[in-house]
């Protein structure tokens, strides 16, 4: 331990490595019955990593090179596989994302979590969580990062199905593991072709080999496209991106913490951490673009008919995580990662302020909230009015600095069909998002707070109503905290900018250069088109739900067919049930089922019938009498005699 006690950076990373996972292991063994100790000996961990990311942030934050702890792991032949950590400005960013947003969910959850009867459960779950994101985000190989990737989709289905009790939320938390398993296949094949067509899993040396095309074009490009298979998975990217509006199934705390930085932007990370060998192919970039775009526009469609307030963020989640995706496949590093950041401050906001909402009025249904006075709860309404300024592209927020260098990088693209989607996206994002707020704000046939608890709430289990104690503090504080993020971070862009870039030779080659659309005229063009258009939607939204008189119905209602056709997220989870029953289940289910009844059993059947078959004969050989003994006798004795003579 004493080398560990002179490289203090050394052991900082070690405890972001180690406590939240000791802390799991105590609580599920020690202090599962103690709920109060639990959660202090979760926060504690979660804390201790917080302070430990920020020393690290800060102490490297001119480091000229990345820093990187590795220990042989799997050595075999000439191939060698490391484990330890790879400490460089985006894991950095990263790793402090994690670690504020967990710390901030963990001490939110003691006002909204109290009262479950899972409460130690939950911070276990929690830790478990912590744990393997950060570990993931540090890793210096992608080994490494695929066994964590893998943990976190574990302590995910955990949270995701916390209320296993009910049907509705382990279906969730099934449906989450299985799809993102789907793309996981895909990215442990892309793994197996790195590992064979260039022999080194460590990410720097990949990025730089790719770079210097010290890798066939073709490994690369179909590496890269099996890899991009897991973040389709976990990012929700098209087609498997139904599982996440089913995962608010999950208490909203873990809708915040999945959403905001850790699971389903775990993706779109880890194409930024390789993301000088996805732009080595630009094959891969374009199907990754042309994805991102699918998903960014088809999620918009899904919440704009949506009444669920936590499934709108969900649907809201994807299209932004659609943008991310579409930023780094247009070639814009800095883009996709300051999105990832901002992203990470006003989601986790507009979670938390919903899971106040759900916790007070014990319903998910915007229109029942309304109705039950929720624009009362002052610092929630305000907190969440916030973040859907920011998740609009609001100036001065920081959603309107990271779109608009989304924008920028698309519109330097020659072919001008993905700025026109952006755009679009960004004229839908504001329309649902502040449908939902003039839902809330503005509601029609208000009612008594005491009707609004007639609802139906997901997650309401043992949650204590109120909001005067400290109970409601412990939820308020962090989603004020959050809102001053949002306030003030796009400020610091150029800041972020020149840190991130700053990260080492690979990046800055990788790095499409003309990123954005410079500073001339065209530069302001669409920067007024994007702030009109996001004005634009949020009079539309106006218009159709927070004027007076107004029917809070929506433009689709005069179009009951493409509203139906939204609600029903375009019918992709029943064109998945029908592959399932016709394919799987009535194809090679009843196959494979019929292969084991006739050849299988079959065979093994009929092994048996000539087993008893034969017994049956030989057994006339021994039958207990002693003329047929000595006939049988004499019958052998001839028949050897006959061989020999003749």
């Amino acid at each position: 331990m004493m080398w560990l006690a002179k490289d203090p950076v050394l052991l900082a990373a070690s405890a972001c490595a180690t406590l939240p996972f000791v802390s799991m292991v105590v609580i599920l063994i020690f202090t599962r019955r103690y709920r109060s100790m639990s959660a202090a000996i979760s926060i504690s961990a979660i804390a201790a990593c917080l302070l430990s990311a920020l020393y690290l942030l800060w102490t490297l934050r001119h480091a000229p090179e990345p820093v990187q702890y590795q220990w042989a792991w799997i050595v075999s032949n000439d191939m060698i596989i490391p484990f330890g950590f790879l400490l460089d400005r985006l894991s950095l960013l990263m790793l402090t994302i994690v670690a504020v947003i967990a710390f901030l969910v963990q001490v939110y959850s003691l006002g909204y979590m109290a009262g479950d009867p899972g409460f130690s459960r939950y911070y276990a779950f929690q830790s478990l969580f912590a744990w393997a994101m950060m570990t993931m985000v540090i890793a210096p190989g992608m080994l490494q990062l695929y066994i964590f990737w893998e943990l976190v989709g574990l302590a995910s289905y955990l949270l995701i199905g916390f209320y296993y009790e009910k049907w509705s939320a382990s279906q969730a938390g099934k449906k989450a593991f299985v799809m993102t398993r789907l793309g996981d296949i895909g990215f442990f094949l892309g793994i197996i072709a790195v590992l064979l067509g260039f022999g080194d899993l460590g990410i720097l040396s990949m990025n730089e080999a790719a770079q210097a095309h010290r890798i066939a074009p073709s490994v690369v490009t179909l590496s890269a496209l099996l890899i991009f298979c897991g973040v389709v998975g976990k990012s929700a990217q098209f087609p498997l991106l139904t599982w996440l509006p089913d995962a608010m199934e999950g208490p909203t705390p873990v809708s915040a913490l999945l959403h905001s930085a850790t699971m389903v932007a775990a993706g779109v990370y880890m194409m930024s951490r390789i993301f000088p060998f996805f732009a080595a192919s630009p094959d891969a970039m374009a199907v990754t673009l042309f994805i991102g775009t699918v998903t960014m526009l088809l999620a918009s469609t899904m919440a704009m008919v949506a009444y669920d307030i936590k499934q709108v963020w969900a649907y809201s989640t994807i299209s932004q995580l659609g943008f991310m995706v579409m930023a780094l496949g247009a070639g814009g590093y800095f883009a996709g990662v300051f999105h990832l950041t901002t992203h990470a401050g006003f989601k986790a906001l507009l979670f938390l302020c919903s899971g106040i909402f759900i916790h007070e009025y014990h319903t998910n249904d915007m229109r029942e909230i309304g109705r039950g006075g929720g624009r009362k709860l002052i610092i929630p309404m305000v907190c969440m009015t916030v973040g859907a300024l920011a998740l609009s592209g609001i100036f001065p927020l920081s959603g309107f600095f990271s779109k608009e260098a989304i924008m920028g990088v698309l519109a330097a693209k020659p072919n001008k069909v993905w700025l026109v989607a952006g755009l679009l996206g960004a004229l839908m994002t504001a329309y649902y998002s502040f449908r939902l707020i003039f839902m809330i704000l503005f509601p029609r046939q208000p009612a008594h707070h005491d009707a609004a608890h007639q609802g139906t709430g997901h997650d309401d289990h043992g949650h204590e109503a109120g909001h005067h104690g400290a109970t409601f503090w412990a939820m308020a504080w962090p989603v004020m905290i959050l809102a001053g993020i949002t306030l003030v971070l796009g400020f610091f862009h150029k800041d972020l900018e020149h840190f991130l870039l700053g990260a080492g030779p690979a990046v800055h080659e990788a790095e499409f250069h003309g990123e954005g659309a410079g500073h001339g005229l065209g530069h302001y063009v669409l920067l007024f088109s994007a702030v009109s258009l996001a004005l634009g939607g949020i009079v539309w939204a106006w218009l159709e739900f927070g004027r007076k008189g107004a029917a809070q119905e929506g433009f689709l209602r005069r179009y009951p067919k493409v509203e139906a056709l939204f609600a029903n997220r375009w019918y992709i989870d029943h064109a998945y049930r029908w592959l399932l029953d016709h394919l799987v289940y009535g194809g090679f289910t009843n196959l494979f089922t019929r292969n084991d009844r006739r050849v299988i059993d079959g065979a093994i059947d009929g092994i048996c019938r000539f087993t008893v078959g034969g017994g049956r004969v030989v057994s006339f050989l021994q039958s207990g009498m002693v003329q047929y003994n000595l006939v049988l006798m004499v019958a052998g004795v001839g028949a050897v005699i006959l061989f020999f003579v003749l």
